[in-house]
């Protein structure tokens, strides 16, 4: 009989501001080693011509389809509405299911 170990991960949904002032919302189960990777330019295609980033803000999510609905939710709003998540953090309550 085979034996299951089931490691917990935990998943994050995070922003952070490019050097042009514009944001990047992405989806990663390491905040601190993805955004080193994003200023070490092996980041996103978008984030290595706007180096360096800073982080804004990140969510933990229990599951990876829960952080990536939302993850793919936050980059379709306005950056008005970025603005607004960031300065309520609470906000990403409501776009969880």
């Amino acid at each position: 009989m085979k034996e299951y170990v089931i490691l917990s991960t935990t998943h994050y949904v995070y922003i952070v501001r490019c050097s042009d002032t514009t944001f990047y919302t992405g989806y990663t189960t390491d905040v601190t080693r993805r955004l080193a990777m994003h200023n070490a330019g092996k980041g996103a295609r978008y984030t290595r011509a706007r180096l360096p980033v800073v982080l804004m803000h990140s969510w933990t999510f229990p599951t990876k389809s829960e952080a990536l609905r939302v993850e793919y939710a936050v980059k379709q709003w306005t950056r008005a509405q970025k603005l607004r998540l960031l300065a309520a953090p609470e906000l990403i309550q409501q776009l969880s299911w």
